[in-house]
């Protein structure tokens, strides 16, 4: 007979088990289906394999502009959401005043409302403001989340650095910008850097607000929605499907191995 923590650690890792799979067997059927034979319907096991549909899918121009739009946003929407950012959790930080609590809400808040939320407020305040739909739309629309995403990294890394390191600074000499630069970006640098990719990966696949935001535009997230609705060529479908999970996984993966070793931070705990 087994105990009753033997009994709790079984059913814990059978439910991890079977919540891994829920997640990640789709993703396998979509790879697999990627290099599949028929272009019409899913058979399974698919007939055969080939990899016609990487050439069909790199051959079509629609596939192109989709990627390249999705690309730029995503590079402008992160560099902004940087910045803005950055300086947010700087001041965060640094500065104690009535109301912090409900600034940091604030701009936490895109994040955590539902995307059709955010992307309706976003199109209503276009129109008022008689702005037409462009590539900027769309960029602000993806902004206002991807701040959140670098704010939370650096505000973090902040809040793990000791202050005395920037009063060590400019008892020293150092002016503003250069404790900026010198001890303060240093000391963020990989907060900023994985800050930056996950934005890049959020914005890079994100649909809703895009969907309110693009006007007659088209990224690579809208026109796979649109394909998934009148599909021409499924597996064409798959591989774009593929591209995107490799863009996306990329800089996730590369945010986890900068991150697993900065748990101790330069001053923190003196």
């Amino acid at each position: 007979m087994r105990s009753r923590k033997e009994r709790v650690s079984l059913s814990l890792a059978a439910s991890a088990t079977a919540g891994l799979l829920f997640l990640l067997v789709p993703l396998g059927l979509i790879l697999l289906y990627a290099f599949t034979t028929e272009d019409k319907t899913y058979q399974f096991p698919p007939p055969g394999y080939t990899l016609e549909w990487f050439g069909v899918a790199w051959g079509r121009e629609d596939i192109r502009s989709a990627i390249a739009l999705s690309v730029r946003v995503a590079l402008v929407s992160t560099a902004i959401a940087m910045v803005l950012g950055t300086l947010a959790a700087a001041a965060m930080y640094r500065f104690r005043f009535f109301g912090r609590e409900s600034i940091t809400l604030l701009i936490i808040l895109p994040i955590a409302l539902p995307g059709i939320v955010t992307g309706i407020s976003l199109r209503s305040a276009f129109n008022i403001m008689d702005i037409p739909f462009s590539f900027w739309t769309i960029v602000l629309g993806h902004a206002t989340f991807c701040i959140v995403v670098v704010y939370n990294n650096v505000i973090a890394r902040f809040r793990r650095t000791s202050h005395s390191l920037i009063e060590a600074s400019l008892d020293l000499g150092a002016n503003g910008w250069q404790t900026f630069l010198h001890v303060v970006l240093p000391n963020i640098a990989t907060a900023l850097l994985v800050g930056g990719l996950l934005a890049f990966a959020l914005s890079f696949d994100e649909v809703i607000v895009t969907t309110f935001t693009a006007g007659q535009q088209t990224t690579l997230p809208i026109w796979m929605l649109s394909e998934l609705v009148r599909p021409r060529q499924r597996p064409v479908t798959n591989v774009v499907a593929v591209f995107v999970i490799a863009v996306t996984f990329i800089p996730i993966l590369l945010a986890y191995f900068l991150t697993r070793d900065t748990s101790d931070v330069n001053g923190s705990g003196k």
